[in-house]
């Protein structure tokens, strides 16, 4: 190569052998010998990926292009003009010789490897392919060197910085749980991250090269296909597409992806790749349908409840309402939606109402229908009727929203009018009945008192006996009459009262016996069925020890009637005296007296279990349950507790 006029860089020429520069390199002019000089500029200029530096006989940068200027770590204007040995200092001790090697012989010198440190790389040797070239002017002598070099450390550094990116990418790429892919303005694919080939099934070897729409995920059926292959002509083009698709994975199943294609530019504008991903929307879409199934329950419950529904802001007006809310009050539903609620009550408890509604926005809570309060609203036509209202707050993020159910109670209100003076009317009958039965009772006693007037002692003893049994049950119907109460008895106070009959009857003034009852007032209800016949039993066994336990004339005692409740649901009614006691009853004894053939029949009666205690005096328990549970009777129980009431026959 040969340049002209070296003392003037503007004029110098260049001849470029043929075999002498790579072919990036090598240009001709018109008369194919020379260039002129500015075309050294357009060289240096030019998009070359290796470095070119021309430099002359006192070893002066005179060009170089941006390519080695970088590779040396310094601009361009760094090196001109200035001595190889003072731009790069630790280079020129290695380059030096084979620069003035090739000014001294003319000769090149090709495909040279030299290890010098440059300011790129501080510290460490850089690798260099370099090719030093001649510069001769027109006559032939040597006035200057062309390098070409390139870094090959930098290059390598380089490579292995793109490769840490590529793979520092692609592991940001395997950690995203959407589709993504890289293809060629083609429609090729490229690279893929992990996701969808797991999805798949699939291996990257096993799709990469192929036409996207010849993979698994787009080859199932041919509109896929014409599909995605529309879609990357559009995308190739500059359009940005997205779209709900389905794509087939592992098992050949289906999955709707949300899918998007988009170019991918360089700096230039121009279009490189093609981009595709995709994110899984089944579970998505599964959730946005059972959404809108709940929905759309809730919005036909809504409507098809027979009760009134409204839903209630928490400024406390109508948003929601249903057909029957609308019908109840005279209205279309579109016209109470946005009516303040207090609109639909009683002017004279409007202006209250308006106060409770904003203290229960403050706080609400929920409120059931069946607290049965006393409610009034107000019809379109201005009529009033009672309402039951229940209220369930509804809000969520903040709002505050109250599901107002309402119910027309007119029907019901009406009816249970009728069913209290209905209720009445029975009270007053059962009251009449009670009364009327214990008058008649009472005359019965009456007359058999009378009679006994007039018999002999044995058969006075019977009738009074019979009268003190007529006696107690009329007491019952008296106790029932006075207490307006007719589904039970309180035992305690029946039992005092019963207590006081039989002292009247068997005690008189002077007598030495006493009768004692320990009974609690309340507690010990039991219902009318048993009361009698427990009545009866209690009055049996008092009788029979006011008349037997004492048989001594003139003597003293005491008989006790005393009722406990020893569980929660376990009553135990004792009669004891400390009189003489009963003996055993004798094999094959059979009770004689009337009242000792009733105590089995009565504790049946009573559902209940009596027994004949072990100790001084004689003492029966009556066991029975609060709970009406069947209890075994009389007979029914171990022989070695219980001792048959026929024994005391002739005590």
């Amino acid at each position: 190569m040969r340049v002209m006029q070296p003392s003037a860089p503007d004029r110098w020429r260049l001849v470029l052998p043929g075999n002498a520069m790579p072919p990036e390199m090598h240009a001709e002019d018109a008369s194919g010998q020379q260039l002129a000089a500015a075309s050294w500029q357009a060289l240096m200029r030019s998009d070359i990926p290796y470095g070119l530096a021309v430099l002359d006989r006192q070893l002066r940068f005179r060009f170089i292009n941006e390519t080695l200027a970088r590779a040396n770590g310094l601009t361009v204007e760094q090196h001109l003009g200035h001595e190889l040995q003072d731009v790069l200092p630790a280079a020129a001790r290695v380059a030096t010789p084979l620069l003035l090697e090739v000014l001294e012989s003319g000769r090149p010198l090709l495909n040279c490897r030299v290890s010098a440190e440059v300011p790129s790389l501080p510290g460490e040797p850089s690798d260099w392919d370099v090719n030093y070239l001649p510069v001769l002017d027109a006559q032939g002598a040597v006035i200057g060197v062309l390098a070409q070099a390139l870094n090959r450390s930098q290059e390598e550094r380089a490579l292995q910085l793109q490769r840490a990116g590529e793979q520092q990418l692609r592991r940001v790429l395997d950690s995203l749980f959407v589709f993504v892919g890289v293809l060629s303005p083609e429609g090729v694919l490229q690279e893929a991250n992990r996701e969808p080939l797991l999805a798949s099934g699939l291996s990257l070897e096993e799709v990469r090269g192929q036409p996207i729409w010849d993979t698994p995920w787009w080859n199932y059926e041919p509109a896929a296909q014409d599909w995605i292959r529309a879609a990357v002509a559009r995308a190739a083009a500059g359009e940005t597409l997205r779209s709900d698709r389905e794509i087939r994975i592992a098992g050949d199943e289906r999955m709707l992806i949300d899918f998007m294609l988009a170019p991918l530019r360089d700096e230039s504008g121009r279009i490189t790749h093609l981009v595709p991903s995709g994110i899984d929307i089944s579970a998505r879409l599964r959730s946005e349908q059972a959404l809108r199934d709940s929905e759309d329950r809730y919005r036909r419950v809504f409507e098809g409840s027979t009760f009134g529904k409204s839903l209630i802001d928490g400024q406390g007006h109508i948003a929601l309402v249903n057909q029957s809310m609308a019908l109840m009050f005279g209205y279309e539903p579109a016209e109470m939606v946005g009516m303040p609620v207090h609109k639909l009550v009683p002017q004279a408890r409007r202006a209250a109402h308006v106060g409770l509604v904003a203290d229960y926005l403050q706080g609400p809570t929920r409120r059931y229908m069946a607290q049965r309060q006393e409610l009034f609203a107000l019809r379109r036509d201005g009529s009033e009727f009672p309402v039951e209202i229940a209220l369930n707050p509804m809000g969520e993020s903040g709002r505050k929203e109250i599901l107002a159910t309402i119910s027309d109670v007119t029907e019901r209100r009406a009816a249970q009018l009728e069913i209290e003076r209905a209720l009445r009317e029975k009270t007053v009958l059962l009251n009449e009945l009670h009364h009327r039965v214990k008058n008649n009772l009472q005359v019965i006693s009456s007359l058999l008192s009378l009679q006994s007037r007039h018999a002999e002692p044995a058969v006075q003893a019977a009738l009074r006996d019979s009268s003190s049994r007529v006696r107690s049950m009329s007491l019952m119907h008296q106790l029932l009459y006075e207490r307006n109460d007719f589904s039970a008895l309180e035992l305690g106070p029946y039992l005092r009262r019963l207590g006081s009959l039989l002292r009247e009857t068997y005690l008189g003034e002077n007598s030495r016996v006493q009768l004692q009852i320990e009974a609690p007032d309340t507690g010990l209800r039991i219902d009318l069925q048993r009361a009698v016949p427990c009545g009866l039993l209690v009055t049996e066994l008092v009788t029979n020890a006011i008349k037997h336990a004492f048989p001594a004339e003139g003597a003293g005692g005491r008989v006790s009637i005393i009722v406990k409740l020893k569980e929660p649901d376990q009553l135990q009614v004792d009669v004891v005296d400390d009189g003489v006691g009963m003996p055993p009853p004798e094999p094959g004894a059979k009770a004689r007296g009337l009242g000792f053939q009733l105590l089995p029949v009565l504790a049946e009666q009573c559902r209940g279990r009596l027994q004949q205690l072990d100790g001084p005096g004689t003492c029966f328990r009556l066991t029975l349950s609060l709970q009406e549970a069947a209890v075994p009777a009389l007979g029914d129980g171990d022989a070695g507790s219980e001792r048959t009431s026929a024994a005391r026959t002739d005590r």
